[in-house]
């Protein structure tokens, strides 16, 4: 059955109401549960909110002036943005600059049908404006109530709803800390096999300096204008970290083929990437090649330096730097160096078990956020299904 279909079995018929949001809630200023100290330490055991995205600014010791939220849940909604969140647990604020609803009656109106009623209202915020929405806007904004004349039965329509959307933001919930504990799980297990296998006696390898056994080069100066100008399919590497460092493509390349490639300036200086194509870098990353004195996997370089690398940042003046004077005198460890067959098989080996557990934990870690935007995406979708009652006339919005 679909959502439509459900939502007209669920009220068979019943009226429905559109009431001012201000008479189904009621509100309260935060103003005797703000927080006095920013001293926040995860040590303490209440979590100090605002009503924006990053929600939990940290943890308090004051024990004094704590909202009850885990006796009488309660929306906050900040004033200015229209954010909002759901908390039943005791917390303390940060400002006053945000409203806690509640129900104005909990025998005609359940706060969590309110709750998820609010979030199908777009903000309508204009660029610009700076003004407290609760008095001046979402107060009078109309929420549908089933059945206002007989409680009981509006309560369990309401009810209804509530289950069936909280049954989608629980599966949410279940299904990250279930990724998130795997995704934990899968990198103490790859750190683990990377330090025992990256770990080596002094008669097992023979230390080199890289500069002795590679060649590093830099790249060169990209503006966004030669970008533009020159858009193609060949991939051009960067500083930044996301999407492997990939700033733009151009219709000619540099490199063609196997090099580890790592980033010279800035905050990222130090961040390594392995590199099989076609490809071009700025001026403010290098690339290193084998240069046949004696045997090196380029895998295993990146490996070996995706930790080390780091190590020698130098991070005076306050611009990271990692320059190739400085990358050629890391210390890189071959083993059996006398033999090179053999010195490369062990090389690829080490880089093999690595590949995969990288590979997993890469995958866990990309999946992660697209597993809980699709979940997101499902309640959404039920969430306006549900909620979108049909309005008596064009003044009910």
């Amino acid at each position: 059955m679909s959502a439509a279909g459900f939502l007209e079995k669920l009220l068979d018929g019943a009226e429905m109401a559109w009431m001012p949001l201000g008479d189904v809630t009621q509100y309260e200023q935060p103003t005797n549960y703000i927080v006095k100290s920013a001293n926040y330490s995860d040590v303490h055991k209440t979590p100090v909110l605002t009503a924006g995205k990053s929600f939990i600014l940290g943890y308090t010791d004051e024990d004094r002036g704590t909202y009850k939220g885990s006796r009488s849940p309660v929306i906050i909604f900040d004033d200015f943005t229209t954010a909002n969140k759901w908390v039943d647990f005791d917390f303390k604020v940060k400002s006053s600059a945000m409203k806690m609803i509640t129900s104005s009656d909990d025998a005609r109106f359940i706060l969590r049908y309110v709750f998820h009623w609010l979030n199908t209202m777009p903000s309508g915020l204009v660029e610009g404006d700076h003004k407290r929405q609760w008095i001046s806007n979402y107060c009078n904004k109309k929420i549908p109530i089933p059945c206002p004349d007989d409680p009981q039965k509006s309560l369990a329509i309401q009810g209804e709803i509530v289950r069936i959307l909280d049954s989608f933001t629980e599966l949410t919930a279940e299904l990250t800390a279930e990724l998130t504990a795997e995704l934990t799980a899968r990198k103490k297990q790859y750190n683990h096999y990377r330090e025992q296998l990256l770990t080596f006696d002094e008669d097992e390898v023979e230390w080199k300096a890289l500069g002795d056994i590679a060649t590093l080069r830099r790249g060169r100066v990209m503006s966004k204008g030669y970008l533009r100008d020159n858009a193609g399919v060949y991939p051009v590497y960067s500083s930044q970290t996301a999407n492997n460092g990939m700033i733009g493509q151009i219709e000619t390349f540099d490199f063609d083929g196997e090099y580890v490639s790592w980033t010279t300036d800035g905050a990222n200086a130090g961040t390594v990437f392995y590199r099989n194509e076609k490809f071009s870098i700025t001026n403010v990353c290098g690339v290193i090649k084998e240069n046949g004195a004696c045997p090196l996997d380029l895998k295993f370089l990146f490996f070996w330096l995706s930790t080390e690398a780091k190590k020698h940042v130098y991070s005076g003046m306050g611009n990271p730097k990692l320059m190739s004077h400085q990358v050629e005198k890391i210390p890189i460890p071959i083993p059996f160096p006398d033999d090179p067959k053999i010195s490369l098989e062990a090389q690829k080996r080490i880089a093999s078990i690595l590949d995969k557990f990288d590979t997993l934990t890469t995958s866990l870690t990309e999946g992660l956020p697209r597993e809980i935007e699709l979940r997101e995406k499902q309640y959404a979708y039920y969430r306006d299904q549900l909620l979108s009652f049909p309005k008596p006339d064009a003044g009910a919005a």
